[in-house]
């Protein structure tokens, strides 16, 4: 059975925010298995749905960034490490304002049924969109760069060992392999091509999450590293290309 690929927050929220879809569509789709999502502007908590209904919709411009740490960060120095946290943010100009978006989650439950508990903490900031775009990049590099990073995974983990990997770890990565996007959660007028990255971009996270759980066939330090190095380089073409395919920005 296919998995159903997954889809950061942040990525969800900037697809919605500039596709002009219904906040009643957009809410639950971002929401999804979570609790009510809280916006926290200025230590006022508004609802998800008040917030987006606020900022008025579609937003003019938006964009989603996952970084790590280690990485140069897109996102204001205000909000950078807290996003560099939170693994990813959502930034967006609506008419004059300038904001940015960082989920705080918090899980709770057990592993069998967890839960979670969500606070988009928003900051005004500076103008962030040539940051962005030096970092990010166009859809069109985007492509390219995921074309070249599987065929790097597949050349550094295939000598690495990855064929004695135990059988289910390849039985899950085949499922993610075949995955597909969680249509449902997506607004209807994306275009084919961020649809398509957005695909390949989560097929790789899904793998190099799996990947990432052991050492494979690696049988020294020296493998391991070599292998959790080019794991790392692969999982960063694959963010750059889901922040891509997540942002609309306008060029003058």
């Amino acid at each position: 059975m296919a998995a159903t690929l997954d889809l950061p927050r942040s990525v969800l929220l900037a697809l919605w925010l500039t596709s002009g879809g219904e906040t009643d569509a957009a809410v639950p789709a971002v929401q999804h298995d979570d609790e009510p999502h809280t916006v926290d502007v200025d230590g006022e908590p508004l609802t998800l749905a008040d917030w987006v209904r606020w900022l008025g919709r579609p937003v003019d411009e938006a964009a989603a960034l996952l970084p790590v740490p280690g990485e140069p960060v897109a996102a204001p120095p205000a909000v950078s490490g807290p996003a560099v946290d939170a693994g990813e943010c959502v930034l967006l100009r609506a008419g004059t304002r300038l904001l940015a978006a960082v989920p705080d989650v918090r899980r709770f439950g057990s592993d069998l049924e967890p839960g979670h508990l969500v606070t988009w903490r928003v900051t005004a900031v500076p103008d962030w969109r040539t940051a962005v775009w030096a970092q990010v990049g166009t859809l069109e590099d985007a492509e390219r760069d995921l074309r070249r990073g599987l065929l790097t995974a597949t050349e550094a983990l295939v000598q690495l060992g990855v064929e004695r990997w135990r059988p289910d770890a390849a039985d899950a990565i085949a499922q993610v392999r075949d995955g597909a996007l969680p249509e449902r959660r997506l607004p209807r007028r994306v275009d084919a091509q961020r649809l398509r990255v957005l695909s390949s971009a989560a097929r790789l996270r899904g793998i190099v999450a799996l990947a990432a759980q052991d050492d494979g066939g690696a049988v020294n330090t020296w493998q391991a590293d070599q292998r959790a190095t080019a794991l790392r380089e692969v999982d960063r073409v694959a963010r750059r290309a889901m922040a891509a395919a997540a942002t609309a920005l306008t060029r003058d």
